[in-house]
């Protein structure tokens, strides 16, 4: 066994190595495949929106069933990481080798394995880092080594379709990411089962009569976490559904698209170690809070970008990447840390569900909100610069830079009373 003080960075890199195949789910899921079943198998976009609709609605109501069911048969964790696991797997197979006699049928029913599978996974896989057994200092060192390896995978589940779209048909890069991605995950179960098998864990106790998800948040330090986690995500998540069209429209710039994300995300994972070390001396909620005056004015500056600002916004993905890795790596562990406070391991999968549950929610609420408000004000994708995009600047910028400041208030708040 491991000093429960410091953790070993070789059980870091084995817990959160799962986190890199995982990370594929989004990108191919959510942007790749609606284009691939629309352009190569000629189904209607509105078909298949409706349907990615319907199924993101049904994942992020069933996350905190999920959890539910996680607790209630805690004792066969890995069991389950494995199930979800064999669920992502058939429903990434069956979403690129779709059959041509019933495609829409195929493409909804992978898309919910997969969407299954993988809410199945991440919740067991944060909620067993939680578990984990070490000082609370350390738990930040746990989320940022997930969170950092998460977003490496992104980085290159954003790149390889594209590069594989340049040397293959569809359908054939397609079938390669499947077979790229299919030994990425057994490797990636593999890691977390040696992980396992070789660290402390907390135990876990009283799973019987179990209350529900919702009523065990039913506490006022539970509200206000998830409270101002619900809106900061809100928040972040506006730029996130409008940077391609602040880029090409208001910025004229989408030459420069694959560098902007590649700085975004690379600072992301590179100002992990910056956040870890502040929290250390600060505390988790302080440096978040701090996390949250940066992200308020990096979109400030932001508003003020003009037509060609090339310069000025490659430093705003920086410093808004910045931001990102503590949103990643600081509200999961200050959960893990409350979890252990307060003694209730036995809910710990639970209160990931609704951390996911919370996130899928603010990224449907950041579409619902930003993109028929944008319609509602003049604003047309593929305008000329100026005046036409000054609603998009609005609500790219300016919109969560306001959300995010109520979220700051909220924690100051917070901090405060405690």
């Amino acid at each position: 066994m491991q000093d429960t003080n410091v953790l070993r960075s070789k059980h870091l890199i084995q817990y959160g190595l799962l986190a890199f195949p995982l990370a594929f789910v989004g990108l191919p899921l959510y942007m790749h495949a609606p284009e691939f079943y629309a352009s190569e198998l000629q189904l209607s976009l509105v078909n298949l929106g409706t349907a990615l609709l319907v199924l993101r609605l049904i994942d992020a109501i069933q996350d905190p069933w999920i959890g539910s069911l996680s607790d209630r048969y805690s004792e066969n964790r890995l069991a389950i990481v494995l199930l979800g696991a064999g669920l992502l797997a058939a429903g990434f197979w069956l979403l690129f080798h779709p059959s041509e006699s019933a495609p829409m049928l195929y493409f909804s029913l992978a898309v919910f394995l997969s969407t299954t599978g993988f809410s199945v996974m991440s919740i067991n896989f944060q909620s067993l880092g939680g578990l984990w057994q070490c000082s609370p200092a350390e738990r930040t060192r746990i989320t940022g080594w997930r969170e950092g390896i998460g977003l490496l995978g992104l980085i290159v589940a954003a790149a390889l379709p594209t590069w594989l779209s340049q040397n293959y048909s569809p359908a054939g890069g397609f079938h390669l990411l499947t077979l790229i991605f299919l030994p990425l995950l057994a490797l990636g179960f593999l890691s977390f089962w040696l992980w396992f098998r070789k660290v402390k864990l907390s135990p876990v106790s009283n799973t019987n009569n179990l209350p529900s998800s919702w009523q065990s948040i039913n506490t006022s330090w539970a509200k206000s976490f998830f409270g101002i986690y619900l809106i900061n995500n809100v928040a972040a998540a506006i730029p996130g559904v409008l940077v391609l069209f602040f880029i090409k429209d208001h910025l004229q710039a989408e030459q420069w698209i694959g560098l902007f994300l590649l700085l975004y995300f690379m600072s992301g994972v590179l100002g992990m170690p910056l956040w870890q070390r502040l929290s250390k001396v600060h505390g988790k909620t302080v440096v978040w809070f701090w996390s949250m005056l940066l992200a308020v004015l990096v979109f400030g500056w932001a508003f003020t970008l003009k037509e060609g600002d090339v310069v000025p916004f490659a430093i705003i993905c920086v410093l808004s990447g910045l931001a990102l890795g503590a949103d990643l790596a600081l509200p999961p562990a200050i959960l893990a840390d409350n979890i252990h406070q307060s003694n209730t391991q036995h809910l710990s999968s639970r209160a990931f569900s609704l951390m996911n549950f919370f996130t899928k929610s603010s990224l449907a609420l950041a579409t619902g909100i930003s993109l028929p408000v944008l319609g509602f004000l003049g604003y047309q994708p593929g305008v000329a610069s100026g005046a036409s995009t000054e609603p998009l600047t609005l609500m790219y910028a300016l919109v969560p830079s306001i959300i995010k400041l109520l979220a700051v208030i909220w924690l100051w708040r917070f901090i405060t009373r405690r």
